[in-house]
């Protein structure tokens, strides 16, 4: 009795553990050298298979590069905006914001540093594919909730809305993203005291900028 064996190169069907780990691959090298330093081939060699391989479960380089944003990164932004609703007070919807980037970069430390590199930056390669998957409606919750909020004079009016997550990004990804890349540089001033800052202590950071920023003038938010 003979039995047929899986053509070389061409992996069992029914292993999905190799794909995901193809995808992690792939999602990790793109964080640390960047989208456009990463062949098919430099995927393989680190996922310890052959390029055949990968070709098998992605026929392209472009479509590994959409299978990661559509199952990795687009966890990223749903776990931060699934949660929005009108319902809540603008300075909650803000600090909630703040805690699910945090929390969500802990199960995902590439994030950072890849949403720097590949969507914030110029030429960035993921920029495009990401503002396709912009929430529009949960950003126009979003700031309709702090326009409305100033209107009723309870937050600072000088403030602008469609502005304010923008901010949010910059404050929570860029200090993520250098902690990561300060590790390796010890010898900067400050990068001892960035990388090894906990994330307590930079929600604890976050919070005070933004609580004081949003507040009227002369007065003070609590995040109480």
């Amino acid at each position: 009795m003979t039995t047929s064996t899986p053509a070389r190169g061409r992996p069992l069907a029914s292993d999905q553990d190799s794909r995901e780990k193809l995808l992690d691959t792939a999602t990790l090298l793109f964080s640390s050298q960047g989208i456009a330093a990463t062949t098919v081939a430099a995927v393989a060699r680190q996922a310890g298979v052959t390029a055949a391989m990968v070709h098998y479960y992605f026929k392209n380089r472009d479509q590994l590069i959409e299978a990661v944003v559509e199952e990795r990164i687009s966890l990223f932004i749903h776990s931060i905006w699934d949660p929005i609703s009108g319902e809540q007070p603008p300075g909650e919807m803000i600090m909630g914001i703040v805690d699910r980037m945090i929390s969500t970069t802990e199960k995902m430390p590439w994030m950072p540093a890849l949403w720097v590199r590949e969507v914030l930056s110029d030429g960035g390669q993921l920029r495009e594919r990401m503002v396709r998957r912009v929430p529009l409606d949960k950003l126009a919750v979003f700031a309709d909730s702090i326009a409305r909020s100033q209107q009723a004079g309870q937050l600072n009016p000088q403030l602008e809305p469609n502005l304010i997550f923008v901010s949010v990004i910059g404050l929570t990804m860029l200090p993520l993203a250098m902690a990561r890349t300060l590790k390796d540089k010890p010898s900067l001033p400050i990068a001892h005291k960035v990388a090894l800052m906990d994330k307590a202590a930079l929600v604890r950071h976050i919070k005070a900028l933004l609580l004081h920023g949003l507040a009227m003038p002369g007065a003070a938010l609590t995040d109480d």
